[in-house]
């Protein structure tokens, strides 16, 4: 029986679900089909590579020390990755997504080591390809591997989320980027081991400072950045290891990620070049504070009450607070009693709302919230002047007026959603405080709009009762 044989045709099974899971992810109504089909084509992926990993090692002299390391692996991966996927709150995902993306970035350094110190029946014509690969895996990894890092500092709060602005920051990534190629040509030519360490640890401190140079209003494209850079780390690794299935599924995630990342910089406004090689061209945003800058009205549960029964059409737009505050599920449930009034309710999502591509989404679908009346940007903005009144739920940046009218604004050009053309927008907030991009937010003060604060659960619980 020829095991690799089925391997094989194992791995075409399994790239072709692979591809059928991307498009199933690409709508709502068929998300569901899509995550089976990754499910099934990554444990066909998973037991094809094991078989044929123990038919190898068994014809080896040291095969029980090598399938017993292998088991113990397998057991203690599945471990830890079962009871970080069940205790994980769906706030927490953007930054376990990006220590995610460190793994796969570690793991293409040390196949890339491995590849170097341990390199075997190389066809002397194909010796320059095998320096290139290892020299290319590495950097690409550890580029990865730290910028996860940051990215998970930067999103669980450990560190700023303001962008690092070092002197002459453009000029050291384009130096490390002149390095890095010509420490491979170097390399190919004459594959000295000092040379791979000099660019392991020129790759290291690129990475971290690319996306510790990107701010905190940009985290949703880096993460996406991220996704990318960490497929074509896997597909450099899958080269390494003669892998045709990694090579395929990392570039279904490389290229699938780049493309995500630039369909959010044109949401954005942002210049996709500029977001990935760390804000390249960014200048230093002038500070202005976290003054207040006019007076805000307060309002209470009872009004906000009367204020939707006496309402014609309704939008809702979320933000990372609704997460927070776990506020999916009344949230549904005030949606429903409204519609049960006659009430035109729908959704304004952003393309970052959130810290994560469709997180939002997510989390309305979790709470049973109907696909048909949750729009996006270009859907909904329109409509805004047409409507009664808006419930901005946990959302700052991406409702920010500055952003359309003040040029020396940071995020000035970003698409947002224009709530504050309609008749009345009731904003539910902890505090006065800015949003993540470290900007504050001119829509507290319009006369159109009432603070409604406290835990955005509680108050939109207190508001159905009321109703």
């Amino acid at each position: 029986m020829n095991v690799a044989f089925f391997a094989n045709a194992a791995y075409i099974v399994a790239a072709l679900l692979f591809i059928l899971s991307l498009a199933g992810l690409s709508n709502h109504e068929s998300a569901r089909s899509g995550l089976r089909f990754g499910i099934v084509g990554m444990t066909i992926a998973l037991v094809a590579t094991i078989w044929l990993t123990l038919t190898n090692l068994w014809a080896e002299s040291q095969a029980v020390l090598g399938i017993a390391i292998l088991v113990g692996a397998i057991l203690i991966g599945a471990a830890i990755g079962l009871w970080r996927a069940r205790v994980v709150e769906m706030t927490g995902m953007p930054e376990l997504i990006a220590l995610l993306h460190s793994f796969v970035g570690l793991a293409a350094v040390l196949i890339g080591w491995n590849g170097a110190l341990y390199a075997e029946d190389i066809a002397p014509e194909l010796v320059g390809i095998h320096h290139a690969e290892v020299f290319i895996g590495v950097f690409i990894g550890a580029v990865t591997f730290t910028g996860s890092i940051v990215a998970f500092l930067k999103l669980s709060a450990r560190i700023s989320s303001k962008p690092l602005m070092l002197p002459g920051k453009n000029g050291l990534n384009i130096a490390a980027l002149v390095l890095f190629v010509a420490f491979t040509v170097w390399y190919v030519i004459t594959p000295e081991l000092w040379l791979l360490v000099a660019v392991t640890a020129l790759a290291l401190l690129l990475g971290w400072h690319l996306v510790a140079s990107i701010g905190g209003g940009d985290m949703p494209v880096v993460i996406s950045m991220l996704n990318s850079y960490s497929g074509w780390a896997a597909a450099a690794a899958g080269f390494l290891l003669n892998n045709d299935l990694l090579i395929v599924t990392g570039a279904l995630v490389g290229s699938s990620g780049a493309y995500l990342s630039y369909i959010m910089c044109r949401a954005m406004n942002r210049s996709f070049i500029s977001v990935i090689t760390g804000g390249f061209g960014i200048e230093k945003p002038t500070a202005k504070g976290e003054e207040e800058v006019g007076e805000y009205r307060e309002t209470d549960a009872q009004a906000v009450a009367e204020l939707l029964s006496s309402a014609d059409t309704v939008i809702i737009t979320p933000g990372y607070g609704m997460a927070v505050a776990q506020a999916q599920y009344p949230v549904a449930e005030l949606t429903s009693q409204l519609r049960a009034k006659g009430v035109n309710v729908r959704f304004g999502i952003h393309p970052v709302a959130g810290r994560l591509p469709g997180h939002m989404n997510v989390l309305l679908a979790e709470a049973k919230v109907p696909y048909d009346i949750v729009l996006e940007m270009d859907e909904v903005n329109d409509d805004f002047e047409e409507t009664s009144v808006v419930l901005v739920i946990g959302a700052n940046d991406t409702c920010n007026p500055a952003a359309a009218e003040d040029p020396s604004s940071p995020i000035a050009g970003m698409p947002v959603l224009k709530v504050w053309e309609a008749d009345n927008v009731v904003v539910f907030k902890r505090s006065m405080a800015s949003g993540y991009a470290g900007v504050q937010n001119p829509l507290f003060f319009r006369e159109n709009a009432a603070m409604l604060f406290g835990d955005a659960k509680q108050r939109v619980e207190d508001i159905i009762r009321a109703l």
